[in-house]
């Protein structure tokens, strides 16, 4: 036998032996397509040294080492990510995807693993506004934003006037783009949820801040195809990871110690 092959079987068994001992399923090496988009640090992110790294990524190796089961990891746009998982091409979906009812319509979801509140990130010598109404009183003012996504949603219901349409809000294809539109007086304004927007404040020096009183929490969860048998075993790793201490770890690791751009 290939020394390749018994490193795979040695491998294999030893995630066996986890997922006995914590009572998880055994998925038996089950070979499963996790689909992200590497654009929504901290969560998943390029690195400087050109690697996919971050929160998703570390939480998905502890899912999979518990469950016994081997990933490889895929990448696609937000726009695309939900009708692929839903059409069966990837068998998970990571991005930071807020758990809501419409979207359950084409996907399942795991249980929640993280929650976070949506935040107003603004250039750190941004005076003209400090909150959301302030924000909505001046038509000069413009926001980013991703179409489809929960930050959009926010961004016309409870800042702007309830148009989906409202020139105010310049759309971008990822996240990333949205703040270098910030930062370069594109527009004024990225709605995010606290984790991220915290994080790129502490990575800014100075040129960005948080602005205003949180707008509402949101919850996130791993998407699946519907009826995917997969949701329950991650859903047992999960609340073994948050009984266990690993998921409050994690948060230290990419929100508290962790600094973008290292």
């Amino acid at each position: 036998m290939k020394p390749t092959a018994v490193l795979a079987g040695l491998a294999l068994a030893l995630s066996a032996t986890v997922a006995l001992a914590e009572g998880l399923p055994d998925l038996g090496g089950r070979a499963v397509t996790v689909v992200t988009e590497n654009a929504y640090p901290p969560l998943q992110f390029i690195n400087g040294d050109g690697q996919a790294v971050g929160w998703e990524y570390d939480a998905m190796a502890e899912i999979a080492k518990r469950l016994n089961m081997t990933v490889t990891y895929e990448n696609t746009s937000w726009d695309a990510m939900i009708p692929a998982v839903s059409g069966g091409q990837y068998d998970i979906g990571m991005t930071g995807i807020t758990i809501r009812d419409d979207r359950k319509e084409q996907v399942d979801f795991s249980d929640p693993y993280m929650r976070s509140e949506m935040v107003m990130m603004v250039r750190g010598d941004e005076a003209r506004f400090t909150d959301a109404a302030s924000f909505a009183a001046n038509d000069d003012l413009l926001m980013a934003a991703q179409p489809g996504t929960t930050p959009f949603y926010v961004g016309v219901y409870e800042v702007l006037d309830g148009n989906e349409a409202n020139p105010r809000i310049k759309m971008f294809e990822t996240f990333g783009a949205g703040v270098e539109a910030l930062r370069a007086g594109d527009v004024d304004l990225v709605l995010t949820d606290g984790t991220s927007g915290n994080g790129y404040v502490a990575a800014s020096d100075g040129g960005l801040k948080i602005v205003g009183e949180k707008l509402g929490a949101e919850d996130f969860g791993f998407i699946f195809p519907k009826d995917s048998d997969l949701v329950a075993p991650v859903n047992a790793a999960i609340a073994a990871m948050k009984a266990d201490g690993t998921m409050s770890a994690l948060d230290k690791k990419w929100f508290l110690d962790f600094k973008m751009g290292q």
